[in-house]
């Protein structure tokens, strides 16, 4: 609604906004080099979920505020905007915010968009609104796009050719690497030995991760596993719902599968066998909690963990793709040297599923036999996993710098404005 804190006083701060957490976490790099190169600067980073807005507060700096994005009606943009004063305005990815842009437009602030990309879906519905569009969509001074077809689009949507610039997508420069060899490797920076004992994992154990899962999904995901401790006793399982609030519906999930769940958050400093110990959790009822006989089942009910778990892991699946949900970034994982698979919706992430693939960087698989068949694969063949995830390091590697390029071309408009 706009209300800010009283005693706010940024002087002409920087704003990102992001609105949830793959979008926030694609602006670290960003934030983090404007913040160098702007260090007498404040920043407001914004976003829409609560998600996003935990990630939003890992990143920023004491003195900046971390907020709400306020909602688009112009008597609540108007007072958000002539209080926080900002000198510029970023937004990630394409959100389009008619009221906020033309307010901003009109108080004389550049508006950059960064990493920008338009849907197919997004794409077909602008196309037909497109005598509304054109004017709010020229009214931003830059769009810095992921792909050729991204900028093609807002050429079509009617946006002046000397505000599209291609310089990638930042979600590649995920990591720095500085190990020339290009191991497959998780980073060799941090020891996750007491990450691995917590969970009770073997020497010769193995972890599979199944992140940002949606209903549907974890149901296959069980079967699955349940299959494969046939033959591998050893493999564990980490389900990380892609709403982490869903922790208590997975449970059910997990017991009416015959497993018993346990959620990360509950860890509080536990190694080694302390799931056989495992009671079952108060919340679940009665009448399946006598299914939870069978292997421990980990749930990661926490926010900003998830790249700990990739880390230690063996092999993920990244959810939202067996279902119709467009998928989400398997970027993180594939930089952290883990091999990946996905289903086939992802085309929320279309671009780079397709460059994975088309370098046999990640595995797609359509449904629970193939995701079956291909872990089996994968854990019966280490060096046909090593192979995957170097391929996928590379491929990362040769696509990293959208951040630098983005923050170059916004420190040349900056400096135009602050003449």
């Amino acid at each position: 609604m706009g209300i800010l804190p009283r005693y706010l006083s940024l002087v002409n701060p920087i704003w990102i906004h992001a609105v949830s957490v793959g979008e926030a976490m694609a602006v670290r790099g960003l934030f983090s080099g404007l913040a160098k190169a702007y260090a007498d600067k404040k920043f407001i980073i914004s976003t829409v979920t609560s998600t996003g807005n935990k990630i939003a507060k890992s990143i920023a700096r004491d003195n900046d505020l971390v907020t709400y994005l306020p909602l688009d009606f112009s008597f609540i943009v108007r007072k958000v905007i002539d209080k926080a004063n900002p000198g510029l305005f970023i937004i990630a990815e394409t959100e389009i915010w008619p009221n906020l842009i033309s307010y901003l437009y009109k108080r004389n602030i550049p508006v950059v968009v960064v990493n920008g990309r338009i849907s197919d879906n997004s794409f077909k519905g602008y196309m037909l609104i497109k005598f509304l569009l054109r004017p709010i969509l020229n009214k931003v001074a830059l769009f810095c796009v992921q792909t050729e077809r991204d900028a093609q689009r807002l050429l079509k949507l009617g946006v002046y050719e000397d505000k599209v610039k291609v310089t990638g997508n930042m979600k590649f420069d995920i990591k720095d690497y500085t190990d020339s060899k290009k191991t497959c490797l998780p980073e060799q920076v941090r020891d996750y030995t007491d990450l691995k004992q917590k969970l009770g994992l073997e020497v010769k154990g193995k972890l599979f991760v199944s992140a940002s899962t949606h209903p549907g999904e974890e149901e296959i995901i069980l079967k699955v596993y349940k299959d494969l401790l046939r033959d591998y006793s050893s493999l564990r399982l980490l389900i990380a719902p892609r709403h982490p609030e869903r922790a208590k519906e997975v449970e059910k999930t997990v017991l009416k599968n015959g497993f018993r769940p346990f959620r990360i958050s509950q860890l509080n400093g536990q190694t080694g066998k302390w799931f056989d110990r495992l009671t079952i959790p108060r919340t679940i009822p009665s009448e399946v909690e006598g299914r939870a006989n069978g292997q421990t089942v980990f749930i990661l009910d926490t926010i900003g963990q998830l790249m700990n778990y990739y880390a230690i892991s063996d092999i993920v699946f990244v959810g939202g793709s067996l279902v119709k949900k467009g998928g989400h970034n398997i970027l993180e994982p594939a930089s952290l040297g883990r091999p990946v698979l996905f289903g086939p919706h992802m085309f929320n992430f279309r671009d780079i599923a397709e460059l994975f693939l088309k370098n046999q960087a990640a595995i797609l698989v359509h449904n629970q036999k193939e995701l079956r068949e291909k872990i089996k694969d994968l854990l019966s063949n280490s060096s046909l996993a090593t192979q995957f995830c170097q391929r996928a390091q590379e491929l990362i590697l040769g696509n990293q710098g959208a951040t630098q390029k983005n923050a170059g071309l916004i420190k040349n408009l900056y400096a135009k404005i602050s003449l």
